[in-house]
């Protein structure tokens, strides 16, 4: 999930989070593997492999999977090898969706993602589809109903630290960065007192669609379910919006 649309809802995003906690540790060895691999397994000198292991941290992953996860990625442990493979492609209202995934089976993946996605009413696209409708920058998110903060000394603290932009909503508070700067930033905010619930580097998309048609509003929310459910999705972004009464409609019906 990421984007600045009601899909990265915090409120949503945790009554899935039980469910989907074994999966995600899963999809998060992955990424360690990979990043082992193309860029060898001591943090300290791999970015990449840095900000992956933290991801894990965030999430609460093991130390123990995470060890085991670059350990197979540098070839101390046997395991699947895998490649990072980017789609893109529509889904029904025509929103943009760019697909970060990690697979040991590129044509198995590409034929369950085609099929996913025309079940769905969507499309995958070709290469450059829609990536252009997306920037590259480094995010953090303050979740809001797990700590009490003060909303200048936030603005104030992120502006000291580089942030391009800051988004403080009800639930959440969204950092965005440089992706050069994001751990610096991190760091200089943790170091103010401020705990993130998540800090990565996504795709943001530079317009949104609005989504105000609450049945297809419920397509696209049922199609990020199903790929993200997906074992070899890592992430998925999408430029809609679902404006807040349709969003409060939809949770009611849930």
């Amino acid at each position: 999930m990421a984007g600045h649309s009601k899909w990265a809802n915090i409120k949503h995003q945790k009554k899935k989070e039980d469910r989907r906690r074994a999966k995600l540790f899963s999809k998060l060895s992955k990424r360690i593997a990979v990043e082992a691999r193309e860029g060898g397994g001591d943090p300290e000198k791999n970015p990449d492999l840095r900000m992956a292991i933290q991801k894990a941290k965030d999430n609460n992953m093991p130390k123990d999977n995470i060890q085991r996860a670059i350990d197979r990625g540098t070839g101390n442990l046997d395991g699947v090898e895998y490649e990072r493979i980017i789609y893109e492609g529509y889904g029904p209202a025509g929103v943009a969706l760019y697909l970060d995934l990690m697979s040991d089976n590129r044509n198995r993946t590409a034929s369950e993602l085609r099929h996913l996605l025309s079940q769905h009413g969507g499309n995958l696209g070709e290469k450059g589809c829609v990536a252009w409708m997306f920037k590259r920058k480094g995010q953090l998110i303050i979740d809001r109903t797990e700590v009490e903060v003060d909303e200048d000394e936030v603005l104030m603290s992120a502006l000291e630290a580089g942030a391009e932009d800051i988004s403080i909503e009800e639930q959440m508070i969204e950092i965005i960065i440089e992706p050069s700067g994001l751990e610096d930033a991190r760091k200089s905010m943790e170091e103010d007192g401020y705990e993130f619930s998540s800090g990565d580097v996504v795709m943001i998309p530079e317009n949104t669609v609005d989504v105000d048609n609450k049945k297809e509003a419920q397509k696209v929310l049922d199609l990020m379910d199903e790929l993200e459910d997906h074992d070899d999705v890592q992430e998925v972004y999408s430029n809609f919006n679902i404006p807040d009464e349709i969003m409060t409609e939809l949770e009611k019906e849930e």
